[in-house]
Formats: C-alpha cells, structure tokens, sequence
C-alpha cells in the first residue's frame, strides 16, 4: 500500500511540473525568430519588469559619421582625408574630401574602404550579410547612390536606364535595393546594379518607400498618407496614416516605426501589419534619428521638446518589453542613430552645421 502511494505521488509531483512548465511556456512569446537567433520574452513578468537600460560609459569621435556596424568592434564611418588636396570647387575650398573608413572603436584605428578626390562620400550602410555597402557621393546638390561589393571594393552606380537616377536608396532586404527613382516612381535593384521600375507607381511622384513582404508602402510628395501595394494582386490600400515623413520597419519586417509630422510636432507609433494594430511611443515633440535595435526588443531615438519654458534635447531608447522609455544623454540632438549586432553598443550623430560629432554609448 505504502509502495502504491509513492508511485502514485511520484506521478502526480511529475504531472504537476509538466503542468507548470507548460504554463510557463504558454507566457512565453517569441520576438524575432532568425536563422541563428531566438528572442525570448517572458510576459507573465511584463508589469513587473523595469527597462534593463544601464549606460556603462559614452565615448566621443570629434569630425566623424558614423552610418552602420560591420561588427560588434568595427564601424563604417566617413571623415575628412587629410591625404587629399581640399575640394577645388570654390563654395566648398575650405573643406577636404570626406571618405570612407573602417574604425577599430577598440584601437582607434581607420582602415580606408573608399575615397575620391573632390567628393564627400558618406551614408554608407552593410547588406544584412556585410558583402555589400551602398554609399553615397556629394558635392553640391542632389547626392549620388552606389552600390560596393567588400570584396573587390567596385562600385556600380545607380543611374542611367530606366530609373534616370536614385534620388534615394537603402537596402529592402539583404539581395535588394529600393528608392524613389527622377524619372519617377520606385525602383528596385539587385546587388549587381539591374534595375527596374514598378509599373504600378512609376507615374507617382514618390517620397517615400519600403519593400516588406509582397508589399510596397510608400507616400507621395503631393499626399503624404501611407499607402500599401500589394504586388501581386497589383492592388493600392491607404492605411489611413497621414503626414508621414519616415518608415522604419522592423528587423523581422512585421513591424512599422511610423513617423508623423504636425507642424513642428512629430508622433511615432509602431504599426504591426499582421494585427493592424498602433501603438504610440512619442508624441507632441520633435523627434528625429530613430532605429530599432538588432533584436526588436529597443527602439533609439532623439527627442526636442520644451519642458517649463525651456527646451531639452535628449536620447531615448523605448524598451518594448516594458513600454517605457529611458533618457541615456541630454544636450544632444542626435541625426542619426545606429546599433552594433549585438546591440549592446549604440553610436549616435550630430551636426553643428559645419562638422559631424559621433558617440558611442557602451550598455553594461
């Protein structure tokens, strides 16, 4: 009897474990699933939980861009080459050609990946697979966009037929390029350069878009609500989103960071395409520099707001999991912010109207 007892209890502490483990994973969701990468989130702790933001130490680059991450210890930035004549153009002679460079955050050192005599060349931003970069080339007016193999450092431009010129370019996925094109409408290109125009909006005179899925969400510059493009049933929906001035989408590309514009006022909200469901984030502000960060769970971003007849500028990142945002520097108005892969350094831009600053800010 006492045997039968034991196997029984035995039985049921076995039955009682499954049981709570089983309601443990039920409050587990995943966030992003990659090819080598899982992010788990346990929402039964989602109220209790505090942002787990914690700045370890900020370092500043005086007269460098940072733009992307190859890794964790090595960043792509432009600055100025001093090895070059200044730039011969006479609105510009006081100035040296700006190039491209790999910076060792650890020793400090650069390692040139592109320069040019008479031009500034900066943007540049890695494929998902780092092989290829697409750049940009300035002097005065419109910039240029190029795509570069890391291999060979050969670049092909982003001209001619039939796009007539990119007037914008940034990476929809790790084989493709799109931007709005001066002969009008969207483009996209393959890492070797070939282009095409999608006939649906090549009559359209494009401000922005992005390429998710069989999907093209893009404005125009005449009517800045959001709209969508199914590509294969070649059919145009309005998202009711008006005066939208960016689109960021997620790094698994469910999610949206929508940017709306009010005057001086700036919302952002995140847009999920799945659930059709917003969220608000920040709003009744200027808000500028906005990245997600590699694993979903953190957006950055640069907020201008005034506060008791003042006004402040500061960085935020917005935890996800939490829904709270967490100022991480002040008296800075960053253009542009960037993550490194693993998420746990953030570099941030900012320009004084005559040079750029960059810092990275180190998370413990």
């Amino acid at each position: 009897m006492k045997k039968k007892y034991l196997i029984y209890a035995c039985m049921m502490a076995a039955l009682l474990l499954t049981m709570t483990g089983c309601a443990k994973e039920r409050n587990k969701i995943t966030v992003q699933e990659t090819e080598n990468t899982k992010t788990i989130i346990d929402e039964s702790k989602k109220e209790e939980s505090e942002p787990k933001i914690i700045v370890d130490k900020t370092e500043r680059l005086e007269q460098v861009m940072i733009s992307d991450w190859f890794d964790d210890d090595t960043a792509i930035v432009s600055k100025d080459n001093e090895s070059l004549e200044k730039m011969s153009l006479s609105e510009l002679s006081d100035q040296y050609p700006r190039s491209l460079y790999l910076l060792n955050i650890n020793s400090k050192e650069y390692q040139l990946v592109k320069e040019q005599k008479d031009v500034l060349l900066g943007g540049a931003v890695f494929s998902r697979d780092k092989k290829y970069l697409i750049y940009d080339e300035y002097v005065l007016g419109d910039p240029a966009y190029f795509i570069m193999n890391m291999e060979n450092h050969e670049s092909i431009g982003l001209m001619g037929e039939p796009i007539g010129g990119a007037k914008s370019a940034h990476w929809a996925d790790n084989e493709t390029v799109i931007g709005s094109a001066y002969s009008g409408g969207v483009y996209l290109a393959d890492r070797t350069g070939n282009m095409s125009l999608i006939d649906e909006l090549k009559d359209e005179g494009i401000f922005l878009a992005e390429k998710l899925g069989n999907n093209i969400y893009y404005n125009t510059q005449s009517d800045l609500n959001l709209m969508s493009l199914d590509l294969a049933a070649k059919k145009k929906t309005s998202l009711n989103l008006g005066q939208v001035s960016e689109i960021l989408p997620s790094p698994d590309n469910k999610e949206m960071i929508i940017l709306q514009n009010n005057g001086s006022k700036s919302s952002m909200i995140i847009y999920s395409l799945e659930k059709d469901e917003k969220i608000t984030i920040a709003e009744n502000a200027e808000l500028y520099g906005i990245s997600w960060s590699p694993d979903q769970s953190m957006i950055a971003y640069g907020m201008k707001e005034d506060k008791n007849n003042a006004t402040e500028r500061s960085l935020y990142v917005y935890d996800i999991l939490t829904g709270k945002s967490i100022k991480i520097a002040s008296n800075t108005e960053p253009i542009s912010t960037n993550w490194s892969p693993s998420g746990k350094r953030l570099s941030y831009t900012e320009w004084d109207g005559n040079q750029y600053t960059s810092s990275i800010i180190y998370f413990k």
